[in-house]
């Protein structure tokens, strides 16, 4: 099935006009996803400029309850508003996402972010998962690429020629952000403004300025929007010195993520921040160490405190 021009809304402008936010979803202490601290996270990021919302890694979705996924949705929804553009994930396992796109039918979102598999896939397997979801869904997909060898760059381009995805986010990690064969390649083969830069503010200077990529993602625009929004104007606007001066002050929270681990940081810096109380994370994952706390919220409180300077 190939969706309809019309429907597939999350165009490059749209992608364009706001840094995308990957925030944590607030829990209290049964688990249950928490309302008003998720109200209050999405309001903080609605203040600080952001308009587009991608619950995806940093959500935990690769763990969440299939009995609460409907009602996690509306939630998120309703918190946004009709001034926000949200976007869920499905998956990563195959059984789940299609069970994700019969809720998905009946729900109101133009997209949705497929999760890419760990394990049990393979590169072909992967692109036929993710065209079963577009036709069970009735959207097109956002294709989350971030192991090297889980889709091929023919692949993408097949899927994107047939209408099937909005937008690409890309997350390969690389040593250097500049010397990636992969990503050459993809921009080559699909529009560079259709792909997002999916690892934070750290490589979206390479990658926008010298990829030309339409725009990027953060988790550490939950902590400090207003810069991230700030990188993102002056990359548009080709002011890459002072995007580099702001990339620099987003530097000690993401080398924490990095060490540590990206969500499980981002999950308790959004708290250390007294940003929203996000609460215990989900399992299979768990809450830092308090030794990892202690270096975290100063890390945090800095950000945040740098965002209302």
């Amino acid at each position: 099935m190939r969706p309809a021009t019309e429907h597939i809304e999350f165009t490059p402008q749209r992608l364009a006009s706001s840094v995308v936010a990957v925030p944590p979803i607030a829990r209290d202490d049964d688990l249950a996803y928490q309302v008003e601290e998720n109200a209050k996270l999405i309001a903080y990021l609605r203040a600080g400029g952001v308009r587009t919302l991608l619950y995806g890694g940093n959500a935990n979705f690769y763990n969440i309850s299939f009995s609460e996924y409907a009602r996690l949705l509306d939630m998120l929804a309703e918190a946004a508003g009709d001034d926000m553009f949200v976007i869920p994930s499905v998956g990563p396992a195959f059984g789940t996402m299609m069970d994700q796109a019969r809720i998905l039918r009946q729900k109101q979102f133009a997209t949705a972010m497929v999760l890419p598999p760990a394990f049990a896939a393979t590169q072909d397997g992967f692109a036929t998962g993710v065209r079963h979801f577009v036709e069970a869904a009735g959207i097109p997909a956002v294709l989350y690429i971030k192991h090297e060898g889980q889709i091929t760059v023919d692949a993408v381009a097949r899927l994107m020629d047939d209408g099937l995805l909005s937008a690409i986010k890309y997350a390969i990690v690389r040593d250097d952000p500049a010397q990636d064969e992969y990503l050459r390649l993809l921009v080559d083969s699909v529009d560079p403004q259709r792909i997002m830069s999916g690892i934070g503010e750290q490589p979206a200077i390479v990658h926008l300025r010298d990829f030309g990529l339409g725009g990027f993602t953060s988790g550490c625009v939950c902590v400090a929007p207003k810069l991230s929004m700030q990188m993102l104007a002056a990359l548009q606007a080709g002011d890459f010195a002072a995007a580099e001066r702001i990339r620099e002050i987003f530097q000690p929270l993401e080398d924490l993520r990095n060490r540590i681990s990206p969500i499980r940081v981002l999950h308790d810096a959004v708290s250390a921040a007294n940003v929203a109380r996000t609460g215990p994370i989900l399992p299979h994952l768990s809450n830092v160490s308090a030794g990892e706390l202690e270096e975290i919220q100063p890390a945090a409180i800095a950000l945040r405190k740098a965002n209302e300077g």
